[in-house]
């Protein structure tokens, strides 16, 4: 098991999706395809809140594996969803843009 109990749905796109860093996060928004960003929303989105009630429980720096496996998989949710919600069948057109525009430091990553 990858992440904490309860968040079994996620196991299979812990591989995939659970990444550090917002600019891999971003990358892997960008190279991924839209079958794959559908598959991944539709599996998380339900457990969003959940999630965000689980990991605001505790301190970001005191998460063991599993929670930052889980906080990794939020984080990539967030990408995620701007591609399913908002960009639509425009994202390839806005990956192709996003491809010149380097992240060089987030808050999500301090």
């Amino acid at each position: 098991m990858n992440l904490p109990p309860g968040f079994d749905a996620l196991e299979p796109f812990v591989a995939r999706w659970s990444v550090g860093g917002t600019a891999a996060r971003d990358a892997l928004r960008g190279a991924s395809k839209a079958a794959e960003r559908q598959a991944f929303y539709d599996a998380a989105q339900p457990l969003l809140g959940a999630a965000l009630d689980y990991l605001d429980a505790k301190p970001l720096n005191s998460f063991d594996v599993r929670e930052q496996a889980l906080m990794n998989l939020m984080l990539s949710f967030a990408h995620v969803s701007i591609a399913v919600e908002i960009q639509r069948e425009d994202e390839p057109r806005h990956a192709a843009a996003r491809a010149h525009m380097h992240i060089t430091r987030s808050p999500a990553d301090a």
